[in-house]
């Protein structure tokens, strides 16, 4: 019986990524000139497209209009400044696992839009497997951290459980895709 339920919970969560991955993935064909303008753009997003255009070796013209079609494409999603989180005072990154103690589209939706009300996060993801969220968590330090714990994840009705690592060294950290 337990292997049966078991079974039912790991079907229902490969069957709700999958639908969800479908709901929100667009695919564009990329050719090779789209790839070197991306790279460039990962690199790099202030650059304008005449700049990019002569990293790339084509046309402004060219150039922009690709740039347009990928942004309307929804394949660059936004050009951000990415910030030194140690430099703004935010000295502390954690990874939280958490388990809900319910399962089903309502529980998740609910935990979502918990969860979205706290700058403090970072990242959510759903998982499959023992936990069903991961988050990343930015803290000043270890008693702030401490306190968004206590006063506010924990308090989030459907949790069951929390468990949290922080991170000592940063190895690698990007945001580039691999476009190769």
């Amino acid at each position: 019986m337990l292997h049966s339920y078991a079974f039912r919970r790991i079907r229902y969560y490969i069957q709700c990524a999958y639908l969800i991955s479908m709901k929100h993935t667009v695919h564009v064909k990329l050719d090779q000139m789209d790839r070197r303008i991306l790279e460039v753009l990962q690199a790099t997003g202030t650059l304008s497209a005449a700049d990019v255009a002569a990293k790339v070796n084509v046309t402004a013209t060219t150039c922009w209009r690709r740039i347009s079609r990928l942004e309307s494409a929804g394949v660059v999603k936004q050009r951000v400044a990415l910030l030194d989180r140690t430099a703004v005072g935010l000295s502390v990154m954690i990874f939280a696992h958490v388990k809900l103690s319910m399962h089903g589209r309502e529980a998740l939706a609910k935990f979502d839009q918990a969860i979205r009300k706290y700058p403090e996060v970072l990242e959510c993801y759903s998982l499959m497997g023992e936990w069903d969220f991961l988050l990343r968590i930015v803290a000043k330090d270890m008693q702030e951290y401490e306190s968004f714990f206590l006063d506010h994840l924990s308090k989030i009705p459907l949790i069951q459980s929390v468990n949290s690592s922080m991170v000592l060294t940063v190895v690698k950290e990007t945001t580039a895709l691999p476009l190769a």
